[in-house]
């Protein structure tokens, strides 16, 4: 009588679609705009890059702590609390007087980033057993699609109006997906009544903010200064003391018995590896088909590289992987149910290496990179479909949130260590005499991606055994 009562499945779907695009539209829109922020606000561009900074260090340690938080009190009550964080730092985003009050602010935006893990345990929950994986898979291709549409729309915002358009316009489907969630999303019956873990939630997010600030300043900082060599050891010490206090606590925030079995185990290594393989194609895609815009006429002529691309043009190069990968991910969930997600899982790790090398050898012209782009997005697709999938599948339902919550923060952590890692290859492979990165620097830094992904393909067919994937085929066919 009461699922009687409960929301069609489909509306639910529709709402978390909404909500996941709103943030993942702000997560990536800032980026065309740093220049003109840098511009405008009268700073440097060691503080403006803070303004992405601020935004990954918060969202990596809130989001595992409000996915806990949602299995203990309700998914949907912490679904409408994180979004309605997350309107408050697009709203004072808007109205920054200065940089200090733009990162601080970005940083607030961070706490949206739970919106993915409760959304999976949301679909968990309430959907039928049948589309559990073409629901998961939608709300996963999300999170690449909005990224995509997001450096595209900020282009022409930028262009055309002033850069707080970008937050004004972020906050309007932030506030409208809210709304929307409290009055026709259900609340999780499923609930974990336990109490909250703090040691455990501090240590992992001092563990977690030591290790993204060493990634992300060890270039500018030095990667053998005290500072980062610091922040290292500090990583080590904390994420261990973490792991040591999880096993001694009777109400953990993460079981870690949970966290090295074997599915969830190496599931979560594609999910480092995917991030690592994604981000060092996708970030330096826009840098590479922006080339020779904006430099001197004599620098200019020594580059054989390139397609001299606007922001506003260089963002269009994405959406062939935005539109991929939006279809990717359902039929993630479709092949997943007849085969198993590893499968899913490893063709997506596949494609994303075999896109890498394509950029490697084939990107003289405009038609290359589309395609490419295009394998990308599918392989991107399949993989953040599947991994959240399997997930799901390997925990019990009051796990759901903490379980996708890490899941996530390894994608970011290897998201980090690929774009430090391409950078760093850039750095070491310049044209003769100038400070322009070589079109050797490039293919190296995508053959790594490459490579990364297709080792993601042996972590995938290692998710499960045999005799597990008997299991999971006969529960799917009940």
């Amino acid at each position: 009588m009461v699922r009687a009562e409960r929301q069609h499945y489909n509306i639910t779907l529709a709402i978390l679609t909404i909500a996941g695009t709103a943030y993942a539209l702000q997560q990536t829109m800032v980026i065309p705009a740093l220049p003109t922020l840098q511009r405008d606000l009268h700073t440097t561009t060691t503080w403006v890059t803070w303004v992405l900074t601020a935004l990954l260090l918060v969202a990596s340690v809130s989001t595992p702590v409000l996915g806990k938080l949602g299995d203990q009190y309700g998914k949907e009550r912490l679904l409408v609390i994180s979004l309605a964080l997350f309107f408050v730092g697009c709203a004072g985003a808007a109205a920054a007087w200065n940089i200090w009050a733009l990162i601080f602010f970005r940083a607030f935006q961070g706490l949206g980033a739970a919106v993915f893990p409760l959304s999976f345990g949301i679909i968990r929950d309430e959907f039928p057993r049948e589309k559990v994986g073409v629901g998961i898979g939608l709300i996963s291709a999300v999170f690449g699609v909005g990224g995509g549409f997001g450096i595209v729309l900020s282009g022409l915002i930028v262009d055309n109006l002033s850069w707080r358009w970008l937050f004004i316009f972020g906050a309007i489907p932030v506030a409208i997906a809210a709304v929307l969630v409290h009055r026709f999303v259900p609340e999780s019956p499923i609930k974990t009544p336990s109490r909250v873990d703090f040691l455990g939630a501090t240590l992992l997010s001092v563990g977690l903010v030591c290790l993204l600030l060493a990634l992300t300043e060890g270039e500018s900082w030095g990667w053998t200064s005290a500072r980062v060599d610091g922040l290292f050891a500090g990583a080590a010490a904390f994420l261990a003391l973490w792991v040591a206090a999880e096993l001694r606590v009777p109400e953990p925030m993460v079981d870690m018995r949970v966290f090295v079995q074997r599915q969830v185990l190496f599931t979560n290594i594609c999910a480092l590896i995917t991030g690592f393989a994604m981000f060092g194609t996708f970030v330096l895609i826009p840098n590479f088909v922006e080339t020779p815009r904006g430099l001197p006429a004599d620098t200019a002529r020594l580059v054989h590289y390139g397609f001299n691309a606007s922001a506003a043009k260089a963002g269009l190069y994405l959406l062939p992987s935005s539109f991929t990968l939006l279809f990717a991910g359902p039929a993630a969930g479709v092949i997943g149910r007849r085969t198993g997600s590893k499968w899913p899982l490893a063709a997506g790790m596949l494609l994303s290496g075999i896109s890498a090398v394509m950029l490697a050898f084939w990107n003289s012209e405009t038609w290359q990179i589309l395609g490419a782009l295009a394998v990308l997005g599918t392989g991107v697709g399949f993989a953040f479909a599947a991994m959240a999938t399997l997930v799901t599948e390997a925990v019990r339902a009051t796990e759901t949130g903490i379980a996708t919550g890490m899941n996530t923060v390894m994608r970011t952590v290897g998201g980090v260590i690929g774009g430090e890692v391409g950078a760093a290859i850039l750095t070491a492979h310049l044209i003769h005499g100038t400070k322009v990165p070589s079109l050797r620097g490039y293919e190296v830094a995508f053959v790594i991606s490459g490579v990364a992904a297709f080792l993601g393909v042996v972590a995938a067919v290692l998710v499960t055994s045999r005799r597990e994937r008997l299991v999971i085929a006969a529960e799917t066919s009940d």
